[in-house]
């Protein structure tokens, strides 16, 4: 089959030279692909690639291995799995490695069955394996191939001592988006906004949590997303107090809001999206009041994201907005400066403003560099999110207020001047979203 993705080839050679040129010249790297992951019995779940791999590869079947070799004349070289008719009338049409190098750009390709040859020989005159920390099933391998050149060490040749991990340079230059892959995310934003904006539409008491989750995957799928970027979440009533529900069973209720966190995933790259709305498409006082606020905070840390600007600036912001508005709606009582520093407004707001977003929805990328919160970089594509959540238990507060769970979450791209919304196609004005509910999806 002929690959095909959003990300040019040439994008995908770059990214493997940009690694190659970070290595050492003695080191040798090892980027693994993902495996089929069983669900039950004999059923598996949909492939997914290993994000790291992918990012390098652009190739999307699973049980393979990047080797990339830097030093004078930069290698890289693909393990994966050989043709084989019967397997694929079975489980699907591979690539193999006749058709990789012209496919994937790669400069070597060979089947999995030569690994345990073709790697020691690799690992000669190379002092230093990088490959990620997480991989426990490679470090097995590793060893092994590293114990099979115990007789080549004994004979003075150089083989590798050590190990290091791949993470930091890989995932620094991952955190960076280029033009193409901000477009695919655009993209990604956009469909995720149009399918928040019907599930909307859908709404109505007597809908169930899980029936709003079809909605939002019918129009991910009819709009070239496959799946979606994670579980959605949507939490009626009290269930918008749990941060990760996705149990996303119950019905919802007349006078509740419900809290639909979901995104679709396009070509490998995530969106992620909070809406909160009426059930019945409108707010009670005390749900306005509450939303208000925390769409306050949200404009407001949007309005402050550019470059340079730290890191932890937007999410401090977001603090002083919220516990003011809490205290002048008599939720948090005390004096603003010592509820800050005692962090009392935690019971309320317990996460922080917002995370990296990319091919992971908790995307890779330091949020520190040496200690200290890093400045924004245009290219840098962050979610700005914050919220309340009032326990539904939480006796301390009046009752008007309780099981009150409000999040509102968009994409955000820092650019050379500023920042764009990349999931702005979304109403989350409190009249847009009633306007909105007043009116029909048409699918």
């Amino acid at each position: 089959m002929t690959r095909m993705t959003s990300i040019p080839l040439n994008e995908f050679n770059e990214r493997r030279q940009r690694l190659l040129n970070s290595l050492p010249a003695g080191a040798i790297a090892l980027v693994p692909a993902a495996t089929m992951q069983p669900r039950n019995s004999d059923v598996e779940y949909p492939f997914r690639q290993d994000s790291d791999f992918y990012y390098l590869t652009g190739f999307d079947e699973p049980d393979a291995l990047l080797v990339l070799l830097p030093g004078d004349d930069p290698q890289s070289i693909l393990f994966c799995r050989e043709r084989d008719k019967t397997m694929e009338i079975w489980h699907g049409y591979r690539l193999g490695p006749e058709r990789a190098v012209a496919e994937l750009g790669v400069d070597q390709a060979f089947a999995n069955e030569e690994l345990d040859q073709q790697l020691p020989e690799l690992m000669l005159g190379r002092d230093q394996i990088y490959y990620a920390a997480d991989k426990t099933a490679l470090e097995a391998q590793i060893r092994q191939w590293r114990d099979s050149l115990k007789m080549a060490k004994r004979q003075g040749k150089q083989v590798p001592t050590g190990t290091q991990q791949l993470d930091g340079l890989l995932h620094e230059m991952r955190l960076f988006k280029s033009d193409n892959e901000i477009a695919v995310m655009r993209e990604a934003g956009r469909i995720s906004a149009v399918a928040h904006a019907k599930a909307m539409q859908h709404c109505q008491p007597g809908v169930t949590e899980y029936q709003l989750e079809a909605r939002l995957n019918f129009h991910f799928a009819m709009n070239g997303c496959r799946q979606p970027a994670y579980p959605a979440i949507v939490g009626g009533g009290e269930n918008a107090c749990v941060l990760h529900y996705v149990e996303n069973s119950e019905v919802l209720k007349d006078g509740d809001l419900v809290l639909i966190d979901a995104g679709a995933e396009l070509d490998y790259y995530a969106s992620d999206i909070t809406r909160t709305f009426p059930v019945s498409g409108r707010f009670s006082p005390e749900q306005k009041a509450l939303y208000e606020l925390v769409l306050k905070a949200q404009l407001a840390c949007i309005d402050m994201i550019k470059p340079g600007v730290l890191w932890q600036d937007p999410h401090d912001l977001s603090v002083e907005i919220l516990v003011d508005g809490l205290i002048e709606l008599g939720i948090l009582k005390g004096e603003r400066d010592e509820l800050i520093k005692t962090e009392a407004y935690r019971e309320f707001y317990m996460h922080r403003l917002g995370h990296w977003l990319g091919m992971d929805v908790h995307d890779v990328g330091d949020y520190k560099l040496a200690g200290e919160w890093r400045p924004l970089r245009p290219g840098m594509v962050m979610t700005v999110e914050p919220g309340l959540y009032i326990a539904p238990d939480n006796t301390d507060v009046e009752a008007r207020w309780r099981g009150i769970g409000i999040r509102i979450e968009d994409d955000v791209v820092v650019t050379e001047e500023g920042c764009e919304v990349l999931s702005a196609g979304v109403p989350k004005l409190v009249d847009d979203i009633e306007t909105l509910m007043a009116t029909q999806a048409d699918n």
